[in-house]
């Protein structure tokens, strides 16, 4: 006869887990000897075992005790319930391990091939690497919102690049980023550019864009991204304005330019 203590390592389990599975009733207390010490027997052993198998694989302590005292087939039963639930489980799991995997993957992160392809040619153009991170979040909300229409957005974005004054407007906003002094010159110039870049589109007819180019509240977002990462993005905004246009995903003439 054994011990609680060599009960407990012969089942693999602490000494104070057998005195909380007594506790709550899911193994029997047996009658204390002469000497005032719990003897257990083989079949304690057994039972123990069995709770600890059950536990470690996931089965509450409450639903142990029924699954202890059920006949063969509706244990059976019960071990093919928590057999599928640690399918379930695992393929959670596994589907975790994939998006962490993506997120070593940095630019590949909840975007298509075709993002990143265009997110490399930014970098090509002399793109710095805030800029870079700072358009991925905006694709990322794009991707998320008209995954249907990406490929037709970036064909169009990557023919805008074609464009030497978009290519000098991203030059212009690494160099503020990047640089300690000079932000006005600087904002001043990439203002001078979004504005001529959205009278050219208007003279030559706006794109298309369907849904996207309806969606207020999307196109708030996408506008709000940047002033929510870089403060002198708003004051950007206001230079756009006294020029006459407000906003960048869809920008629009005002009616009166500000005096």
């Amino acid at each position: 006869m054994l011990t609680i203590g060599q009960l407990a390592a012969y089942a693999g389990v602490t000494v104070r887990a057998v005195r909380h599975y007594h506790q709550i009733g899911l193994l029997p207390e047996p009658e204390r000897d002469e000497s005032g010490y719990r003897r257990y027997g083989p079949k304690a052993v057994v039972s123990l075992i069995k709770i600890r198998t059950l536990a470690t694989a996931g089965v509450p302590l409450s639903r142990i005790g029924p699954m202890l005292e059920a006949d063969v087939p509706t244990f059976a039963e019960a071990i093919e319930r928590i057999d599928n639930h640690l399918r379930e489980k695992i393929e959670r799991l596994e589907t975790s391990r994939k998006q962490i995997a993506q997120l070593a993957a940095g630019d590949s992160l909840a975007l298509p091939p075709e993002v990143i392809s265009y997110l490399d040619r930014l970098r090509e153009i002399g793109a710095s690497e805030q800029i870079v991170d700072g358009e991925r979040d905006g694709w990322i909300l794009v991707a998320a919102l008209w995954p249907a229409r990406i490929g037709e957005v970036i064909r169009w974005k990557l023919a805008q690049l074609d464009d030497p004054q978009l290519v000098r407007l991203y030059r212009v906003l690494s160099e503020m980023l990047q640089a300690d002094t000079g932000d006005e010159q600087r904002l001043e110039e990439a203002a001078d550019i979004i504005a001529g870049l959205a009278e050219q589109a208007h003279a030559a007819g706006e794109v298309d864009l369907g849904e996207m180019g309806h969606d207020d509240l999307a196109i708030g977002l996408l506008d709000a991204l940047p002033v929510e990462s870089e403060p002198r993005v708003r004051r950007l905004l206001d230079l756009l304005r006294e020029r006459g246009w407000a906003g960048w995903t869809r920008p629009e003439r005002l009616a009166e330019p500000p005096g």
